[in-house]
């Protein structure tokens, strides 16, 4: 079976874009393709590398990306993963399925690193729960 692609697409691809590309990576890396991009570009968010080491996936070579790039290939899905990037993500030609998953912002949240991690922890737990129902329904089918 051939291979499916997946763009994950958040507001500046820091955190959630990036720890939704990297949990398709490790848990279906056989069956998929994952590859994330932003409305615009910063850097990888230090503390989403921090809770993703947590539990043994490295993201530190992962790098921030422009949706630009990705505009002229094609994917089988784009799921947006915050509701910004929702409304404002452009049409894309060469998608299969589109799809929105919202999670809160962990790099709005204040207060100290600690408190701040708690919140990180939460929205990975909740992309990995996502991202094993979406692989669950795909078997399904």
């Amino acid at each position: 079976m051939k291979k499916r692609s997946v763009l994950f697409i958040c507001s500046k691809n820091s955190c959630r874009s990036q720890m939704a590309e990297a949990f398709l990576r490790a848990i279906s890396p056989n069956d998929f393709d994952a590859f994330s991009a932003g409305l615009e570009s910063t850097r990888v968010d230090p503390l989403a590398v921090k809770v993703m080491n947590e539990i043994g996936i490295d993201m530190s070579e992962q790098e921030s990306k422009k949706l630009d790039r990705f505009l002229s290939e094609r994917f089988s899905y784009l799921i947006t993963v915050c509701d910004r990037a929702n409304r404002s993500c452009p049409v894309f030609p060469g998608v299969s399925i589109r799809e929105h998953w919202s999670f809160d912002d962990p790099a709005a949240v204040e207060g100290s690193e600690e408190e701040r991690l708690i919140v990180y922890r939460r929205i990975r737990d909740e992309i990995k729960n996502r991202i094993e129902q979406f692989l669950s329904d795909e078997t399904d089918h």
